[in-house]
């Protein structure tokens, strides 16, 4: 059994007045990000899509497995297949698949089966997750997965955008067409199928609030605390 070695760890702090304002200034920020479905074909340089899956690997997992694969996508026969395939999927749930709660609530927002970005937008990053890993030809569990992997895509959507680059988190049901085409092994079920690019000229999306503090929050204070 490998035992990690103990670094010593220094990390950066800030005055309360200083941090306050970073943390503001970084929601204010955050709270610009919005899922486009319309992307410019404007390239984008491999360099940043690599920054952007490091940074997403620096996120939290259940006992440092990193349970994750990030597959890049820029080839434009490989993005072809994977739009056909995912508009596939989507025609059927659209046209039986989704129960009529799920299409009223998708209503207001004007989404339908056809997904030209996925071809449109230069790059493509499927997130695969890892149910289980090989090591040495043996069978080693994975522990927290979902949760692993999600906190990487949230890490991998907040890079994209400092980058100053749009996405979109597409989610076809079912995704098993993913892992054919991206010839990906048995242990890697596919996760999120993101667009990445800068956003098309003529770019809307739609008018929405995000739900205040007071509706997403509940605080336990000190009441002697200062």
């Amino acid at each position: 059994m490998t035992t990690y070695k103990y670094i010593p760890y220094r990390g950066i702090q800030y005055e309360p007045v200083e941090m306050a304002g970073r943390s503001r200034s970084f929601y204010e920020y955050m709270n610009l990000r919005r899922s486009v479905r319309t992307f410019s074909d404007k390239p984008v340089p491999k360099e940043v899509i690599e920054n952007l899956i490091k940074t997403a690997s620096t996120a939290p997992s259940g006992a440092h497995k990193q349970p994750w694969t990030f597959c890049a996508v820029s080839d434009p026969a490989i993005k072809t297949q994977i739009r056909e395939a995912a508009e596939k999927e989507e025609f059927e749930s659209y046209n039986g698949r989704m129960s009529e709660e799920w299409l009223r609530d998708l209503a207001p927002l004007g989404t339908d089966w056809h997904k030209p970005f996925l071809e449109v937008a230069p790059w493509l990053i499927v997130v695969f997750k890892k149910a289980y890993e090989i090591e040495n030809g043996e069978r080693r569990k994975c522990y927290y997965v979902n949760e692993s992997v999600g906190l990487a895509a949230g890490f991998l959507l907040a890079a994209i955008h400092n980058a100053g680059l749009v996405s979109l988190t597409h989610t076809p049901s079912p995704m098993n067409f993913l892992q054919k085409i991206l010839d990906r092994p048995e242990n890697e079920r596919p996760f999120l199928l993101i667009p990445v690019g800068y956003p098309a000229e003529n770019s809307e999306v739609p008018d929405l609030h995000r739900k205040s503090l007071a509706e997403i929050s509940v605080f336990y204070e000190n009441e002697t605390a200062i």
